[in-house]
């Protein structure tokens, strides 16, 4: 009885009396109400796939690094003794085709010696590894089937997926064997998670735990939109807040993979910045967009007509409000693709199509220490090319040297340098190659500043 009249109190607040005309909000009948998973998980869960990877360390490593951020494997059995020992982390993994192929995340295979894959139906396998991805966080693997067909999940468009969208993650947590849970999409292009070098994930509050790694999460039509990459958590245990790379940026991975290609990213050659709010608002503009501060001479935006100034609202109809956003829709495209750019000029819309190709390695890198009668000595470093670029995941439209790497007690970290530091002047002066690095020097009594981005920050270095 209760419970009847709480459901009829529902009905009451929820669908009020109104005046004649006034717009009502439809309610949806209580059949369309899903009452179980159990059809989608009996076709879905054979395609989800547990990981277990062996690799051999040599010395200790810190599991809990104290970040709120926690890699899902790093919950590991540790066997062995002395400076040497073996790792074994447990992950996930979704079946994407019948002949055997196999998507999980970088993190879960990275350095493995071997790599073992286990179906629900029991049987196990060797994986070998297609290609494996630290910038996306997506590994790619192959089982032999020796022709048997297996069950598998078909990729579906996570670009259609929004925020409230129902979701299933199923995955291995904790080694316990194949756990389903389920929740709602909570938010979508959360950029400022740094798990990933392209930052765009689909966000949900379905339970997620270290062993997840590389699960599915499944929309109610039984198609494939994410890989489960990471969770936001304080104590290591799932509180609602799983993060998962989007299934089209892992598909163009697997395709890549199968066809035995270089993963080759499409490039645009354009840098750009969000719109400050009280510029766009001072002038009448959107206040979500890219604002193009600079173009590579020759690259394809500039070949296109794009010009700096121009905002950028969407790629190929997706809006984009910040440079991660828009890498990213450039990122799950292919080489040779076209994409439109939607802008504003002159606060004019204008539609621009724009050809991709891939990165210029131009100039050559040169990759090499720096000499110790340098001021910079102690330093690894590369003339910055767009490939270059593209492969560490800098900014493809500055041009500089940047520092692969800094020995600790150098001339280079004296001097506050730090790996990824892209040096763009040297009194005012531009620098483009490692060959003009290489040949700064310091003179007594006269003073000098090098100019240098970090993590898109401008900034100067020199002395007083």
């Amino acid at each position: 009885m209760t419970a009847v009249k709480l459901a009829a109190l529902g009905c009451l607040l929820f669908a009020p009396s109104s005046p004649a005309g006034e717009a009502q909000i439809p309610i949806a009948p209580a059949d369309n109400v899903i009452q179980s998973f159990a059809p989608l998980v009996e076709k879905s869960a054979p395609a989800v796939a547990n990981i277990y990877a062996r690799k051999i360390v040599h010395a200790r490593s810190q599991t809990l690094d104290g970040s709120a951020f926690w890699r899902l494997f790093r919950d590991t059995l540790l066997f062995g003794y002395g400076r040497e020992r073996i790792e074994n982390s447990l992950g996930s993994g979704v079946i994407v085709r019948a002949d055997g192929i196999i998507v999980t995340n970088h993190h879960v295979v990275e350095a493995a010696d071997g790599i073992v894959a286990a179906l629900t139906d029991g049987r196990v396998f060797d994986a070998e590894v297609l290609l494996s991805d630290k910038r996306t966080d997506i590994a790619v693997l192959r089982i032999d089937t020796h022709g048997e067909a297996l069950p598998f999940l078909e990729f579906g468009d996570s670009d259609l997926v929004n925020v409230g969208d129902r979701i299933l993650v199923i995955g291995n947590p904790y080694g316990l064997g194949q756990t389903v849970t389920s929740g709602i999409v909570s938010a979508l292009a959360r950029t400022s998670v740094g798990i990933t070098d392209f930052r765009f994930f689909i966000q949900t509050d379905a339970a997620t735990n270290p062993g997840n790694s590389g699960g599915a999460q499944i929309a109610m039509d039984g198609k494939l939109v994410g890989i489960s990459t990471a969770i936001y958590s304080t104590s290591g245990g799932s509180q609602g807040l799983g993060f998962a790379i989007p299934g089209n940026m892992a598909r163009m991975v697997v395709e890549t993979a199968v066809q035995r290609r270089p993963l080759i990213r499409p490039w645009i050659g354009l840098s750009g910045r969000r719109v400050p709010p009280q510029i766009a608002m001072a002038l009448g503009l959107p206040t979500k967009g890219v604002l193009v501060t600079g173009l590579y001479k020759g690259g394809p935006a500039a070949m296109a007509g794009i010009a700096a100034g121009d905002i950028v609202l969407s790629v190929d109809g997706f809006a984009v409000d910040e440079p991660q956003v828009l890498r990213y829709r450039i990122a799950t495209r292919l080489v040779g693709a076209t994409v439109r750019l939607n802008l504003i000029r002159n606060r004019s819309r204008i539609e621009i199509p724009v050809s991709l190709v891939p990165p210029p390695d131009d100039p050559p890198r040169n990759d090499m220490w720096l000499p110790g009668f340098s001021p910079l000595g102690g330093a690894r470093a590369a003339s910055l090319s767009p490939a270059l670029a593209e492969e560490i995941g800098v900014d493809s439209g500055i041009a500089g040297v940047v520092l692969l790497d800094v020995s600790a007690g150098s001339s280079a970290d004296r001097l506050g340098l730090r790996a990824g530091d892209i040096i763009r002047t040297i009194d005012g002066q531009p620098i483009r190659t490692v060959e003009e690095l290489a040949g700064f020097r310091i003179t007594a009594f006269k003073p000098w500043a090098i100019g240098l981005s970090r993590a898109g920050e401008e900034m100067t270095i020199g002395s007083r």
